[in-house]
């Protein structure tokens, strides 16, 4: 039972960038989760162990940052060090970019950006939960369709592949297209 999460694979691997008394701080996430369409609510596990943490909880603010496949190495890399040790966007070639709604940076290098705030911490004290509402989001648009990186658990990865488009099918569901 202690490798169930391999099954079942939340979604793509991002990074998350804080900014805590003044200095940015970017970790590699992948427990995360879209939680409803609108508004839209993330949910992403960030618990003490992470550097990320402390400024998570005082700042209320992060950015959820989606990087594409051809990123795999850095975020592996990111996710095997600390903030508290190493200056990440300074070691990893990442570039800090400006939000317009939270103080944390966008990552430059990576095909979408959430400027987000935390909405809830209700699950926060029994499982390392935060919930986060977008309130900003950014795609690169000279990259339509980036494949994204999904961990598996056990330090393999899948890329995304072919597209199926099933729109048609989604009868009951055609208010979301």
């Amino acid at each position: 039972m202690d490798q169930v999460h391999r099954l079942i694979e939340p979604g793509p691997v991002i990074l998350i960038t804080t900014q805590h008394r003044g200095v940015p701080n970017v970790m590699t996430n992948g427990f995360n989760m879209m939680v409803r369409h609108a508004p839209a609510l993330i949910a992403a596990t960030v618990g003490p162990w992470d550097y990320s943490y402390q400024a998570l909880v005082e700042t209320g603010e992060c950015v959820v940052s989606v990087p594409t496949a051809d990123m795999a190495d850095a975020v592996v890399d990111i996710g095997n060090c600390s903030g508290a040790d190493v200056d990440k966007f300074h070691e990893f070639g990442l570039t800090a970019v400006a939000g317009e709604k939270v103080q944390a940076p966008l990552v430059g290098e990576c095909w979408a950006n959430l400027e987000c705030r935390v909405s809830d911490t209700s699950l926060v004290g029994a499982y390392n939960l935060f919930l986060l509402e977008p309130v900003r989001a950014w795609t690169d648009p000279s990259r339509p369709r980036p494949q994204l990186l999904h961990h598996r658990g056990d330090g393999t990865f899948a890329v995304d592949g072919e597209i199926l488009d099933l729109k048609d099918r989604m009868t009951k569901w055609q208010y979301l297209l």
